[in-house]
């Protein structure tokens, strides 16, 4: 199934679209919940420790999986809404190529640096082995990763928000029943959560990938596709190019605080580990959503229509404002019994550090929503190098005032250095998108 997203009601049109995007997210997020969920509950408290301090280097590759998912993405739907149909295919077509070499660098030097990496983190020794062996397994399954990424990219680029949906809600359930069966019923521990998403993440890439390539079967297009552009290449690389580096120093500066954080002990990584689980999950929807933004924006620019994308803005606030808001209460006030799925201790030195880390983040979560509905708009017009700014602002805001006020707060200083961080970075993108120029950037279309 296709969607033309230039067409009805703005509103309707978006909400429609990014609805399954949010519940894709959802679920997506699980396999990360589940893993420390588990290890937390199942295994103990350094084997969540060391889940947590892993997952801060896997968001690396992550960043450049995302980055070449929203590159597909934005200039499939922009040639999709120009009714460039050929050139859509080859830069499918194309962005799958460049993905298997991509992923053949990646698992090289992620095998041969992940030791240092750890090293660099200030990794405790009690949890260095586990962390090692979770991010080795994990880096074996990069390739899995990536095909899934890109999928769900084309599939809503063309409009197709539930197709992705169902298959993560699959994949995400079955990886839950596969970590409790791998830890409990196999006493696989730490290597045994890993494994459960490699097994389920691979399984749901190779159904995504062998779905998109025979939907666009079925696309009639105006001349037979090329299997490989540079040109369209270029293109793809101008978009995910910023967007992996926008992603890579965020999971860089993710790594910077993960380090600050190691230097406080054990439980202190614990509770971060858990409350951070629970703010990812917001801020990955808002991001996941704000994909579906660039989406519906470069449908609009290629067809032209620029009335809708300013609409559009105005749909975005209040689909994601729907969302922050609830989380943010719910954070707040009933934190605590979240944070007990990840632990038992209701009263420990982790459990505190969770809750006053959700209590810190969960009220700026409107501000940060702004931020990325506007960077959603600057993405899926082009407009790169703004949002690149307003991204590399709010990173730099967040990594050094982290360190420097945990000299002098403590570990709150960091949790502290969040809303600040948000709040300019979210000034500087609604003044870029409102001063941009989306006529100049639809003329530039293939």
């Amino acid at each position: 199934m296709t969607k033309d997203l230039t067409v009805g009601s703005p509103q309707k049109v978006l909400w429609n679209f990014c609805l399954p995007l949010f519940g894709s997210v959802i679920f997506q997020q699980l396999y990360n919940i589940a893993d420390s969920l588990v290890a937390g509950k199942f295994v103990g408290e350094q084997a969540l420790a060391a889940v947590g301090n892993s997952y801060e280097i896997t968001l690396i590759f992550i960043a450049i999986s995302f980055g070449f998912n929203i590159g597909c993405s934005v200039v499939v739907s922009q040639l999709f809404g120009a009714k460039k149909i050929s050139n859509m295919k080859t830069a499918v077509y194309t962005t799958y190529i460049s993905s298997i070499v991509i992923c053949l660098v990646l698992m090289t030097l992620g095998l041969s640096l992940c030791t240092p990496l750890l090293k660099l983190i200030n990794t405790p020794d009690e949890i260095m082995a586990d962390s090692k062996l979770y991010l080795y397994i994990y880096i074996l399954g990069l390739p899995f990763m990536f095909f899934y990424n890109v999928s769900t990219g084309v599939f809503s680029a063309l409009g197709d928000s539930k197709t992705p949906f169902i298959f993560l809600a699959i994949s995400s359930t079955a990886n839950i029943g596969a970590d409790i069966l791998f830890v409990t019923a196999f006493g696989m521990g730490v290597s045994g959560v890993a494994w459960a998403t490699f097994i389920c993440q691979g399984i749901s890439s190779i159904f995504a990938t062998a779905f998109i390539l025979k939907k666009l079967k079925k696309i009639e297009a105006e001349e037979r596709p090329k299997r490989f552009s540079w040109d369209i290449l270029k293109r793809i690389l101008k978009i995910a190019i910023p967007s992996v580096l926008q992603q890579s120093f965020i999971s860089v500066g993710n790594i910077i605080i993960q380090g600050v954080i190691n230097s406080f002990g054990a439980s202190i990584i614990a509770g971060y580990s858990a409350g951070i689980k629970l703010n990812n999950l917001v801020i990955t929807s808002f991001a996941t959503l704000g994909n579906g933004i660039s989406n519906y924006t470069a449908q609009n620019l290629g067809a032209r229509e620029f009335k809708r994308i300013k609409q559009g803005f105005s749909a975005g606030v209040k689909l994601f404002w729907s969302i922050a808001i609830p989380f943010a209460l719910l954070y707040f006030f009933a934190g605590r019994y979240l944070l007990y799925l990840f632990m038992d201790d209701m009263t420990g030195l982790a459990m505190q550090t969770g809750i006053q880390l959700l209590r810190i983040v969960s009220p700026f979560y409107m501000i940060a929503a702004l931020k990325l509905v506007a960077d959603g708009i600057l993405r899926g017009s082009g407009m790169m190098n703004r949002f690149m700014t307003a991204t590399f602002t709010d990173l730099i805001l967040r990594v050094v005032l982290a360190i420097i006020l945990s000299r002098f707060m403590g570990i709150i200083g960091v949790w502290i250095a969040w809303p600040i961080g948000w709040t300019i970075a979210a000034t500087m993108s609604l003044l870029f998108y409102k001063n941009g120029n989306l006529e100049e950037k639809a003329s530039l279309i293939l």
